[in-house]
């Protein structure tokens, strides 16, 4: 390689990486004016000035002069509704992104391997039945999560028997998702109204359950998968080029493969637990990165999570405003709004790259 060739090569280094960082800085600024701007969204009419002096009057009181109804409504009704958004989206953006990287499919989530089916059920048990390890508010959060921890540990057992190739975990999911599905659906037959009302709205996903005490619980699965997919984040790359050239360059990829699976799928439930079955983020944030800034996941990895965020801020935005004082299902705005995007990146701007990718893993 001649010194011309190493200047154009550095050249295209820096100009991506200086891209990847444009991307991440654009991203987080959109999360925040998303942030902000969401505040002011709902039935109560509040200014943006009068957010500001709520929020700034709960860390420096008496700073300014603002009525009890801003606050309540500010701290009470938005504040964990939109703190909640904001950390399910981003822990369903890294939960979809390392799962698509390690079982190379560009269609795998959490999701796919049969997580929300599980929880799902464990939801319709509480509403119709009553029965469930915790009582009271707890009950349908401890359901949700036990059962959809069953997925996860069913495709495990079995990869620990028939080896991890994607297929073997990507069908088993899909199995797993349809037994629970039907199983569900036997269980609508034997529901009251009320009781099937609210589990067929549990089923959609919805952030009206959101509260200040479940931020703990959210944000600490937010930062474990964070912290487990940066710290595996050169691994998962060099698993890209292959498993038989990772093993050779010392990656153990049976246990790299493991702890992603393990750590999204426990995120995944973690989050799902308290704002029901929401889909299409953690599918669609890291279509929309990967397009962006490549496939590195040292930064693919927080650009989902940053974009994941802002996806489900702004389907949250679309859910309270649309047909307001009507709130929808958060669940089915992503759904709704998602889909057609999804559509476009694969069909347009992905110009086929999609499309040959998921052929190729098809056929191998």
């Amino acid at each position: 390689m001649n010194l011309t060739q190493l200047e154009k090569e550095k050249r295209k280094i820096l100009s991506m990486a200086s891209k990847r960082m444009l991307f991440l800085v654009f991203s987080a600024i959109l999360m925040a004016v998303l942030f902000a701007y969401s505040l002011t969204v709902g039935s109560a009419d509040i200014s943006m000035a009068e957010v500001f002096h709520g929020v700034m009057n709960r860390f420096f009181p008496d700073l300014f002069e603002v009525a009890r109804r801003v606050c309540t409504v500010v701290w009470r009704l938005r504040m964990p509704r939109i703190l909640i958004a904001v950390l399910a989206g981003a822990t369903l953006g890294m939960a979809g992104c390392s799962t698509q990287a390690i079982l190379k499919n560009p269609l795998a989530t959490p999701y796919t391997l049969g997580v929300s089916a599980g929880a799902g059920f464990g939801a319709s048990v509480w509403f119709i039945f009553g029965i469930g390890l915790l009582n009271g508010t707890y009950g349908v959060i401890g359901n949700a999560f036990l059962f959809s921890l069953i997925p996860a540990f069913l495709i495990l057992m079995a990869s620990r028997r028939m080896g991890i190739a994607p297929e073997t975990v990507i069908l088993s999911g899909v199995a797993m998702a349809y037994i629970f599905a039907a199983s569900n659906t036997i269980l609508q037959f034997f529901a009251r109204d009320d009781a099937l009302r609210a589990s067929v709205f549990w089923l959609v996903g919805d952030l009206t359950r959101s509260a200040m005490y479940q931020v703990p619980y959210v944000s600490s699965a937010m930062v474990v998968i964070f912290l487990i997919n940066m710290f595996l984040a050169r691994d998962v790359n060099i698993i890209g080029m292959g498993d038989d050239d990772a093993r050779g360059m010392g990656v153990n990829v049976e246990a790299v493969k493991k702890a992603i699976i393990i750590s999204a799928c426990l995120a995944t439930s973690a989050v799902i637990s308290f704002t029901g079955a929401i889909g299409f983020v953690g599918l669609l944030a890291p279509h929309i990165s990967r397009l962006f800034i490549g496939s590195d996941h040292k930064f693919l990895i927080p650009a989902s999570a940053l974009l994941g965020a802002c996806l489900m801020i702004a389907a949250d935005i679309v859910a309270r405003s649309l047909f307001a004082p009507v709130l929808l299902p958060v669940g089915a705005v992503t759904a709704l709004l998602g889909g057609p995007l999804l559509l476009y990146l694969l069909l347009f701007r992905g110009r086929g790259r999609y499309r040959i990718r998921i052929r190729s893993h098809i056929n191998s």
